[in-house]
């Protein structure tokens, strides 16, 4: 018996450590059909080679085991925003995202909406069943009113579920988008409408004209529970109502290709041009991981300061991390940063226990001094009092940082006091030099303000030698 292979796909798909001819799919499901489609318009216009596929969660998790061309893995929603991506570094790409009713219009709906408001050049395929097909048949966005899933029990009531969404008509509303079409794969005449829709959508990626979208009217026969003549009925009879099949949208004999605004560089320049870049970080096991805690006000700069100790790290050449935390409030709200550096890759950016601590406020001290390490340091600000006692091993120095600033006559330079602090008492590892390149980094924008911080260090350093270091 010959085999037939389906072009754009793969001869067999290795899943479950086996090779084999049959998909994942349940028998009627339109997903089959879909691929099928997809990937005979991608080998028919010649773009193979330059398609990479984005696939999500949902029933479409293991598209990569059939789709002869790039792939790569989203999480659950995001499928337009790694193609975002990809569109931003390889130009000449061909970007597909294939996504599911629960994982586009529930979960990840702004990531396709803003997709498709900035006319990405990516051609997305909406597979509309009308319920969460992978995960056990939960009520999704699109489940018709009235419709039985494991979520409604007794039928979607638009009174506390809502009513279904409609993508297209949603997205017909937006300027960007050059192409939007819904489409069914219920019979034989709807497939051949949907197989014209698909080629269209990969015409204009192939051409960069933009964005494209298109819906898919599939059959779930396995969660609506009946046999694939009955569930294709039923996208017939029912989902068309609600959705109903046609174009909405098709301005590809006008479209052109977008050209980038002027002056700026493009993705691909940006990250070739390495002169706006640090070096690389190197491995060197001598360097051992240190673990910094920087907390205070809203306000007090306390982010700022971390940036800085981390871009001087970054500057030697050590892998380093930057992790900030602040609640809602611009001012006044309580704000925090932990800073990693080693000199081997980082695990993880979260510092529990700090080997350095940098405290402004009194409920920071209060809250954090008692994480940190023996041996390790606590650098607080002198308006804090310090009624709680530090571990035993912990050496705090009293710095202050916030009156220094305010007899300087530059109040919002308490951060800078603080760094001049971790400067003269060694206990970052890094050089001042750096350490001083990204303080000054930091005023780029208002260059005025560099000398007058050369100067705030200075009196803070003399300060430090004067009582501190005696």
């Amino acid at each position: 018996m010959k085999t037939i292979q389906t072009v754009g796909m793969y001869p067999v798909f290795n899943r479950s450590g086996k090779e084999t001819r049959a998909t994942h799919y349940c028998a009627g499901c339109g997903h089959g059909i879909i691929h099928k489609l997809i990937t005979e318009a991608m080998v028919d216009l010649g773009i193979q080679d330059r398609t990479i596929i984005v696939n999500p969660i949902g029933c479409s998790v293991f598209g990569y085991y059939y789709w002869d061309c790039g792939n790569v893995g989203a999480a659950h929603g995001r499928a337009s925003a790694v193609g975002t991506a990809i569109n931003r570094v390889k130009k000449d790409a061909v970007v597909i995202s294939y996504q599911g009713d629960g994982d586009l219009a529930a979960i990840g709906f702004n990531h396709t909406f803003q997709a498709a408001n900035r006319g990405e050049h990516m051609a997305v395929f909406f597979v509309n069943n009308a319920i969460y097909g992978m995960t056990g048949g939960q009520m999704a966005p699109t489940s018709l009113v009235g419709m039985k899933t494991k979520t409604s029990p007794f039928g979607r009531d638009p009174l506390t579920m809502g009513y279904p969404t409609h993508v297209c008509e949603i997205f017909n509303q937006l300027k960007a988008p050059v192409f939007i079409a819904r489409v069914s794969v219920a019979d034989t005449k709807r497939i051949m409408q949907a197989k014209a829709a698909i080629r269209k959508a990969l015409e204009i990626q192939r051409d960069k004209k933009g964005y494209a979208f298109v819906e898919l009217i599939s059959p779930c026969p396995t969660n609506l529970g009946v046999n694939a003549l009955k569930a294709a009925q039923f996208c017939i009879d029912q989902m068309e109502k609600e959705y109903p099949l046609g174009t909405f949208r098709d301005e590809t004999a006008n479209a052109e290709v977008r050209q980038p605004v002027k002056g700026k560089p493009s993705p691909k320049e940006f990250f070739e041009d390495d002169s706006h870049q640090v070096p690389p970080a190197v491995i060197d096991p001598a360097a051992k991981e240190l673990r910094l805690k920087f907390t205070g006000f809203g306000g007090q700069g306390i982010l700022s300061l971390g940036i800085c100790v981390a871009e001087a790290a970054r500057e030697e050449r050590r892998f380093t991390s930057w992790y900030p935390s602040y609640g809602p409030e611009q001012r006044g709200g309580s704000a925090q940063c932990s800073v990693v550096i080693s000199g081997s890759p980082i695990g993880s950016p979260a510092v529990d226990h700090p080997d350095v601590l940098v405290c402004m406020n009194q409920p920071s001290y209060e809250r954090y001094i008692g994480d940190v390490v023996p041996g390790g340091v606590a650098i607080v600000d002198s308006t804090v009092p310090l009624e709680v006692a530090p571990p035993e091993g912990v050496t705090v120095h009293r710095m202050p940082a916030i009156d220094l600033s305010l007899q300087l006559g530059v109040p919002k330079a308490a951060n800078t006091m603080m760094l001049a602090a971790l400067m003269k008492l060694g206990v970052t590892g890094l050089q001042r030099e750096h350490l001083l390149n990204a303080l000054y980094a930091s005023f780029k924008k208002k260059p005025e303000l560099v000398e007058k911080n050369r100067v705030l260090v200075q009196e803070a350093e003399k300060w430090i030698e004067e009582n501190l270091l005696k």
